[in-house]
């Protein structure tokens, strides 16, 4: 794989990233891809690992050293093909995934790893520019039809496998467009909302029917659905947010993350000319000329961010109980190969704000009814589950404007859970016992509404998983052996001992438990 000990001698380099002063000014995506030379300059750097530890930091399973050497020989078309055997979308995950691969790269260990996600957004982006990219319906119909909630990177992947399986597939969606959290979470700077577009138009042609602005269990029953249907998918998202239960939750400004970060996704859909729904002036959240508190410090909170920063907030602060990294960037509880909770720094603090670590939010303060102070207090601990405070070192922080970006608590249960009668979990996610099939006949369930909020890479491994285990009960073909096997227990409902799997069943994996042991491997 690669050029023979290219690792030792060509360094990695990232994305083209604009400047942080330029982008700003713009909700245009914010980095771009190095030259084709360069890039197969970054797949020389696979360094043909014994145990290609990538693969099993990939959800997906991806084809990484595979694909990366294809990229470094110029065989741009092959690994086109290996990319979109494992995966749907990987113009998507090619810019939002965190990269676990990264994280799990051999390279990893001493040096910085491969530039896994930018070769995997330019195999992608080369495909759709040279026409590879193409609608493929499925030559027969099996006649089974199979309603999917929800149009996430679940809910679309599962649609698409169950397509391609020849069953007739409709995807209902609440809001006015497809994507789900991609498109009303995500910013345009991330992930401009044509990629989305381009994907489901193809998906489209391939027959899967797209049907909005629907809210099953309010707008359409489920019982209409079971009527309708042979299968029904629920891929509905982690989309209950972790609120802070302190004193002063009520003041106005002060709002959940995802609240604000829909509502500037609409405002810059309008501005393009695209499809929106309006938000009506007394439920206008703004950051323009206030001082912004956002308090979590994960991918949402950063995005709150950027859009504060693009909206012209005078002041952004985000506030995160984690400890201070290490100048190496790598804390002592996530070692590799498992990708970290933190990074020293993220695009959209680049851009500009501060971050204050070990920082617990204790109360929010107010004057006339309207937020004006956040409370707070040191703590030390690993993560949000361990915290004990400092005594003496609590503090205020003035804010017109506070975002809570805590996480999430499970999907929705008002409304389609509760008309399917559908068993949660402890964790308040769908029960399904590993095996996608709820506790309600012909009812399934994927992706974040049951295994929690989680990444796009994972969501698309789900969706692909569920795909197999909703066509096997329709009595459909089997589906091609392809590295979903990789997470064989999701299809058995046997454990299947990788490192996936633990982490999933335990929430938690430490260094030193088994690790995979090559594709297709078992213990």
């Amino acid at each position: 794989m690669g050029e023979l000990g290219a690792f030792l001698k060509i360094h990695r380099v990232g994305f083209d990233k604009r400047d942080p002063r330029e982008r700003v000014r713009d909700y245009n995506q914010y980095f771009g891809l190095q030259p084709d030379g360069e890039l197969q300059r970054q797949g020389a750097r696979c360094m043909d690992c014994g145990i290609p530890f990538c693969h099993e930091g990939c959800p997906l399973g991806n084809l990484i050293p595979e694909w990366n050497d294809l990229v470094y020989r110029g065989k741009w078309r092959e690994a086109s093909d290996q990319l979109h055997m494992t995966n749907n979308f990987p113009e998507f995950t090619g810019r939002i995934c965190p990269a676990p691969c990264e994280s799990a790269c051999v390279l990893a260990i001493n040096d910085d790893p491969v530039a896994i996600e930018q070769i995997e957004m330019a195999i992608a982006e080369r495909a759709f520019a040279e026409g590879w990219v193409v609608p493929e319906p499925p030559p027969r119909r099996t006649g089974k039809t199979v309603a999917v909630v929800g149009s996430g990177p679940a809910g679309l992947a599962v649609a698409a496998e169950l397509n391609r399986s020849g069953h007739v597939v409709t995807v209902y969606e609440r809001d006015e467009a497809p994507g789900g959290l991609m498109r009303f979470g995500v910013p345009d700077a991330k992930l401009e909302k044509w990629i989305i577009d381009r994907r489901v138009a193809i998906l489209a042609q391939e027959g899967i029917e797209f049907v909005y602005d629907t809210d099953v269990g309010r707008d359409v029953s489920a019982a209409e659905l079971v009527e309708r249907h042979d299968a029904i998918v629920v891929a509905t998202g982690s989309r209950v947010s972790r609120d802070l239960a302190v004193p002063g939750r009520e003041l106005r400004g002060v709002h959940v993350a995802m609240d604000y970060l829909y509502q500037r996704n609409r405002w810059v859909a309008a501005e393009e000319g695209r499809r929106f729904r309006p938000t009506p002036a007394d439920r206008e959240i703004t950051a323009a000329g206030k001082r912004v508190i956002v308090i979590g410090g994960g991918d949402t909170g950063m995005d709150c961010i950027s859009n504060a920063h693009r909206e012209g907030a005078s002041s952004v602060m985000m506030l995160d109980v984690y400890t201070a990294l290490p100048p190496s960037g790598r804390d002592a509880h996530h070692p590799w190969p498992l990708p970290p909770k933190r990074t020293l720094t993220t695009y959209a603090l680049d851009e500009g704000g501060k971050r204050r670590w070990g920082t617990e939010v204790t109360a929010f303060g107010g004057r006339d009814g309207d937020v004006s102070h956040v409370y707070a207090r040191k703590v030390t601990g690993s993560s949000s589950r361990d915290l004990t405070p400092v005594p003496g070192s609590e503090f205020a922080l003035e804010a017109d404007i506070a975002l809570i970006a805590i996480g999430f608590e499970g999907p929705e249960r008002a409304g389609l859970l509760e008309q399917l009668d559908l068993e949660l979990d402890h964790r308040s996610n769908i029960r399904t016992e590993m095996t996608y099939r709820t506790s309600t006949k012909g009812i399934y369930a994927c992706g974040d509404a049951r295994i929690g909020q989680s990444l796009i890479v994972t969501a698309i491994a789900e969706g692909r998983k569920c795909a197999r285990i909703v066509n096997k009960d329709l009595g459909g073909s089997p589906m091609d052996a392809d590295r979903e096997m990789l997470a064989l227990g999701a299809w058995s409902g046997e454990a299947d001992r990788t490192l996936r799997h633990e982490a999933e069943a335990a929430g938690t994996v430490r260094a030193g438990e088994e690790f995979f042991t090559g594709p297709g491997a078992r213990s």
